[in-house]
């Protein structure tokens, strides 16, 4: 338990916006283990009741899911950067494709964190993002440095890997792996739903495959997707 000198030199109080319960329990017990006391922590579970509480008293750090019940964190992140840009905001998320990501950074995060990492690594990312740090999870820090490290022509996302499949048909498949819906899919990577369902008919062709289920056999079969 940390000190109450150590306390004392937390900025508080904190605002967790997530939907999740046993991850607000969870985002809860890792603040308070670093010393927060419990009357600090703020936590909302949608935009509308976010915003209510936003405008009602300041706070010194925000955790941010992306995807609401009623929108996207990103709008938030960005209303409250332009409103105070000194306002620490990491994002604490499921997903990770590169759209999502790198629309995060720009509307203002100044940290983007994946769920699925450990405790110590969360609660180390929080850490840093009070000390005034801009901690980015190894794997969105890995898209990032392709996106910025590749220099490719306009059309080049559409370029085909070896067993010929495009880069996006390749996210949208690991999509799918995180069991998103086409509607759900077409959201987090700014497309639209026919669009989506295009690719993921595509897919099955090219999969030699009739249903989602098979799909990602296969796809796991021939090391498509991210995880193992």
């Amino acid at each position: 338990m940390a000190s109450s000198a150590d306390e004392s030199l937390l900025p508080g109080p904190v605002l967790i916006v997530e939907d999740d319960p046993p991850m607000q329990v969870r985002l809860c017990g890792l603040l308070v283990a670093l010393g927060y006391p419990a009357g600090d922590l703020a936590v909302v579970a949608d935009m509308a009741d976010a915003r209510a509480l936003y405008d009602e008293r300041p706070f010194a750090l925000a955790l941010i899911d992306i995807h609401l019940p009623d929108g996207s964190g990103i709008d938030l992140i960005g209303e409250w950067h332009e409103d105070d840009p000194g306002l620490p905001m990491l994002v604490v998320s499921a997903f990770s494709t590169a759209p999502l990501i790198v629309s995060a950074i720009q509307a203002g995060a100044t940290g983007y964190l994946l769920k699925q990492r450990s405790d110590d690594e969360i609660t180390a990312a929080i850490g840093a993002s009070l000390r005034g740090g801009a901690p980015i999870d190894p794997f969105v820090a890995r898209h990032i440095l392709g996106l910025v490290g590749q220099d490719r022509p306009a059309g080049a996302a559409a370029a085909l890997s070896a067993d010929g499949f495009t880069e996006r048909q390749i996210e949208i498949l690991n999509l799918v792996d995180q069991g998103l819906t086409n509607k759900e899919i077409a959201e987090c990577l700014l497309l639209s739903h026919r669009t989506v369902e295009g690719h993921i008919k595509s897919l099955y062709r090219k999969l030699a495959v009739r249903s989602r289920t098979q799909a990602l056999f296969e796809a796991r079969a021939r090391g498509l997707l991210s995880r193992p």
